[in-house]
């Protein structure tokens, strides 16, 4: 589905603060909603800090994921799985924006399925 003008929004201010946490090595997602911070992926992956996300903000948040300016893509590939799709469905996430042509979506078929079923927008930034 579109994304709407409210997560259009939050995607584009969550993508500056993503890049800079991907710069500094801390995390590579940043979940967002109505242009505040809920929660950033650090040590504990991005399924965890979905799951806070949807704790602290119940629904409507947006999750985007980034890659680290010189991440070796050989070694260290910034995924998605429908593992991941299914935490942002079920704390309530919205939308998901990944970046383009460095993120692997794992089992692509299954997630956009799953994502058209239940009304998930994906996007690419």
């Amino acid at each position: 589905r579109p994304l709407s003008k409210e997560e259009s929004v939050d995607i584009d201010y969550a993508k500056k603060i993503v890049g800079e946490l991907a710069r500094l090595d801390i995390g590579q997602t940043v979940i967002v909603k109505n242009k505040t911070v809920i929660a950033i992926e650090a040590i504990e992956g991005t399924d965890e800090a979905i799951a806070r996300a949807g704790v602290l903000s119940k629904r409507g948040f947006v999750v985007v994921k980034a890659a680290r300016p010189h991440q070796d893509m050989r070694f260290d590939i910034p995924l998605v799985g429908l593992e991941t799709i299914e935490a942002i469905i079920k704390s309530g996430g919205t939308a998901l924006a990944i970046e383009a042509n460095k993120t692997l979506l794992i089992d692509r078929k299954e997630i956009l399925e799953l994502a058209d079923e239940k009304g998930l927008a994906i996007t690419v930034v």
